[in-house]
């Protein structure tokens, strides 16, 4: 007799096991789910948009039958018991996760601050002092820094691991904007050239007006980071270096964790979602280093 396949399963405060079945479809499935963990949930049925899987070091959602054909076809490819082997996560979206010192369960994605062996941190890259473009440095530039005396090295690498936090997104209709993602703004604000030149505001707008002396509000916006869209208050800023800032207002909205460990690691926890994240150093015109405050 063939072994049937096993599924962990792990929630945000509880870890189990259940017994998976090639005759199994996503509504039984769910059942299994619900019947495991029914004291958890009090008696709430799983469905849609409470089960995630791990594959090949990324979150994938098991919401629908498209969804479920790909899960199962994956689970068939992956050995039994390897690194690639799909596992589940289960959470109720209405109910908040548990916060210290409640228990919180290291095995579910959200408080596993270990980085998949898949995505490794990425190194920060450069930017010159042009928005959002990043440069690479080149076999022959790394020989030569190779030469530098050690105490140089090591502090361009302390400097190094200050770079900021980027994702790209939209605003309003534009799209694929690199945006920098920081705490210690209040709001989301745009610069005066991007706003400008996107038709936030109008071009012949000129300091004295729409912030020069403060911040201005020009209105409610959407903002689509991931594959999810919220609305945020937005305001005019003079600041030159990002063309959208992210501030305490998008991180609390979208319920945004950190990995204190791996800078790049930003989960939305709204969704679930991981988003792609990228670190930034601005350097200026004669190369030094410049501090986003």
């Amino acid at each position: 007799m063939a072994q049937l396949p096993i599924l962990n399963v792990h929630t945000p405060s509880a870890s189990f096991a259940i017994v998976y079945s090639s005759d199994d479809t996503l509504p039984s499935l769910f059942d299994k789910l619900s019947k495991k963990a029914s004291a958890e949930f009090n008696g709430r049925r799983v469905r849609p948009g409470w089960v995630k899987y791990s594959w090949n070091g990324s979150i994938w959602n098991l919401d629908d039958d498209s969804d479920y054909t790909i899960f199962v076809w994956r689970q068939k490819s992956a050995a039994p018991d390897s690194e690639q082997s799909p596992v589940l996560y289960v959470r109720d979206p209405d109910m908040p996760l548990p916060i210290p010192p409640a228990y919180q369960n290291q095995s579910f994605y959200m408080f596993n601050t270990r980085s998949p062996p898949s995505s490794p941190p990425r190194q920060p890259s450069v930017n010159d002092g042009s928005t959002g473009a990043n440069t690479r440095r080149s076999p022959k530039h790394r020989q030569h820094t190779n030469k530098v005396p050690k105490f140089k090295e090591e502090f361009e690498r302390f400097h190094s691991e200050n770079g900021v936090r980027t994702i790209q997104g939209s605003i309003g209709p534009v799209k694929n904007v690199r945006m920098l993602l920081r705490t210690g703004y209040r709001h989301v604000y745009i610069s005066r050239k991007f706003a400008i030149q996107h038709e936030f505001i109008p071009a012949d707008a000129a300091p004295g007006h729409y912030g020069y002396g403060g911040l201005v509000n020009i209105g409610n916006w959407p903002v689509t980071v991931g594959r999810t869209k919220t609305s945020h208050t937005v305001y005019l800023s003079e600041e030159s270096h990002f063309d959208v800032v992210l501030g305490r207002s998008f991180v609390e909205r979208r319920q945004i964790k950190f990995d204190p460990v791996d800078p790049t690691d930003v989960v939305c926890q709204d969704t679930g979602e991981k988003i792609d994240c990228e670190l930034v150093i601005l350097k200026d015109g004669k190369g030094q280093i410049v501090t986003v405050t």
